[in-house]
């Protein structure tokens, strides 16, 4: 849903060659030394875990969580103690055709609520990377936001499952201007859900920074900031 277009709208963001687009445009392409940590982790024994994230990966990565999703688990699971901790990676296809992340947010809006539903004891933690970010940002949102041409919109949440969900974390959201000159509506994070949600952006990312260099957009481990995302989800649990 970023783009329709995979050239010129990020011609006209600042310091992003053309030669660099597809490793631009809302995920940069996974080294294949990634791939191995991204698999499909395994649900929780229990039918109603303590904890469950709510993760969508982001463009191009394999289906799972992705590298930044599964190392956001993995620190997260050892923040939270004894706490069991479920996993739901969200269903879409994260490729380079952007309109199909309105599959992501549907799988993810109905699953979230389906959980409060059914274990309305379990808390959710709601993450995404990249185009995932987008994707989580969206299911946040109490309006279809102006500009979506969509004839049936993704609809918002019921406004209790707020009530469900401890934290939200986005690593890398595409940044207003970045959604402005792929002609999307920005990204605007529910009112319900704004004060449990963390954003993280490495410097110079282009894509929630505007402006920089690929390799930033690959940075947020390294950076720290998967860390402290972590720290700040486990502190609402």
């Amino acid at each position: 849903m970023l783009a329709e277009q995979l050239s010129s709208p990020c011609d006209k963001i600042p310091d992003v060659k053309r030669a660099l687009l597809p490793r631009v445009i809302c995920a940069v392409l996974v080294p294949i030394w990634a791939l191995a940590v991204a698999a499909i982790p395994s649900a929780s024994a229990e039918p109603c875990p303590n904890v469950e994230v709510v993760f969508a990966r982001g463009t191009n990565e394999p289906p799972g969580v992705g590298r930044i999703g599964q190392d956001f688990v993995d620190t997260l699971r050892s923040r939270v103690g004894t706490k069991s901790l479920g996993v739901y990676p969200v269903n879409y296809p994260a490729n380079l055709d952007f309109p199909t992340a309105i599959d992501g947010i549907n799988d993810a809006g109905h699953h979230v609520e389906s959980m409060a539903a059914t274990c309305p004891k379990t808390k959710m933690v709601l993450g995404g990377y990249s185009q995932g970010a987008a994707v989580m940002g969206f299911v946040t949102a109490n309006t279809v936001p102006d500009g979506i041409n969509l004839a049936q919109p993704p609809q918002p949440m019921p406004p209790e499952v707020a009530n469900h969900v401890a934290a939200v974390a986005l690593f890398g959201k595409p940044s207003s201007q970045f959604m402005s000159v792929v002609n999307e509506p920005p990204i605007t994070i529910g009112p319900l859900y704004a004060p449990k949600t963390i954003e993280l952006c490495v410097p110079n990312d282009p894509v929630c920074s505007g402006s920089g260099y690929p390799a930033a957009h690959r940075q947020y481990v390294e950076a720290g900031m998967v860390d402290q995302a972590a720290d700040f989800t486990a502190g609402r649990l």
